[in-house]
C-alpha cells in the first residue's frame, strides 16, 4: 500500500472515531519504519519473539500491541515494554500478566478476548467465563493490569451477515460488560474487532480499534528464525 492510500484508510477509520493497529506480523522493519514515518505508532504482532526482535530495533515510542495467543510461560518477555495485551482469554493468564507487570512496576492495559465466531480453532471467554473472571475474588485482588475493554474475531467468511450478527453481538457483550463491572471506570473504552477483510463492518458496529495486516502490508512473508 502507498502512503497516500494508508494515510486514506486511517481518516476513514478515525471517521468513525476508531484507531488503526498495523498488524506488522512476519514484516521487516524497513515496511514498519514507512509507516511509522508517516505517522502511525500504533502496531501489532501476534508472537513474543518477533515482538521482542522488533522492540530492540525500532523507535521507542512505537505501541506495541500483542494481539496473538499469548502463553503464560511467555509473558516475561513483552512484560517490560508491551503498550497492550489483546488476547486475554483466560484469568490465569491474567494473573501472570500481572505478576509479571509488578516485577517491572507497571501497569499493563489488555483487552479481554471474546469467542464470538463459528470456529473452535478460535481463542475467547465465553459470556460465563467473563462474569466469572470479572466476579472472582482473584481478579480483584490484580492491581498491576487495567481492563480497558473487550477484543474478538469474526468467523472466517464471505457471508456478510454473519460477520455482522457476531460483531453486534459482541458489541453488546462490551455494552453489558461496561455497565455492569466497568460503569464508573473511565478507562474502559476499547472494542477491537475487524480486520482487512471486515473493519467496515466492524466501524459499523462500534468498533474503536481495527488490526489491519495485509491491506497495508501485502500478504504476510515468512520470517526465518
Amino acid at each position: 500500500m502507498s502512503i497516500e492510500n494508508y494515510i486514506a484508510l486511517n481518516n476513514e477509520i478515525k471517521l468513525y472515531g476508531a484507531r488503526l493497529v498495523a498488524i506488522s506480523k512476519t514484516k521487516p522493519t524497513p515496511d514498519i519504519l514507512a509507516l511509522y514515518h508517516a505517522g502511525q505508532r500504533m502496531f501489532g504482532e501476534n508472537k513474543v519473539q518477533e515482538l521482542v526482535q522488533k522492540y530492540d530495533l525500532l523507535p521507542k515510542d512505537i505501541q506495541w500491541h500483542l494481539v496473538g495467543h499469548l502463553q503464560t510461560n511467555k509473558v516475561k518477555y513483552v512484560a517490560p515494554f508491551v503498550s497492550m495485551v489483546q488476547s486475554v482469554d483466560s484469568l490465569k493468564l491474567l494473573h501472570e500478566i500481572n505478576k509479571q507487570a509488578e516485577k517491572n512496576n507497571r501497569v499493563i492495559d489488555c483487552l479481554l478476548q471474546m469467542f464470538v465466531a463459528d470456529e473452535e480453532t478460535k481463542f475467547g471467554l465465553s459470556t460465563a467465563e467473563l462474569d466469572e473472571l470479572l466476579t472472582s475474588e482473584e481478579y480483584a485482588e490484580m492491581k498491576n493490569i487495567r481492563i480497558c475493554g473487550l477484543m474478538g474475531m469474526a468467523t472466517n467468511t464471505a457471508d456478510e451477515t454473519k460477520i455482522d450478527i457476531e460483531f453486534r453481538a459482541l458489541k453488546d457483550i462490551y455494552s453489558h460488560t461496561k455497565a455492569t463491572y466497568f460503569a464508573d471506570a473511565a478507562y474502559f473504552t476499547e472494542l477491537s474487532m475487524g480486520m482487512s477483510s471486515d473493519y467496515k463492518i466492524a466501524l459499523k458496529n462500534g468498533a474503536t480499534l481495527v488490526r489491519i495486516g495485509s491491506m497495508l502490508f501485502g500478504n504476510r512473508n515468512t520470517i526465518e528464525r
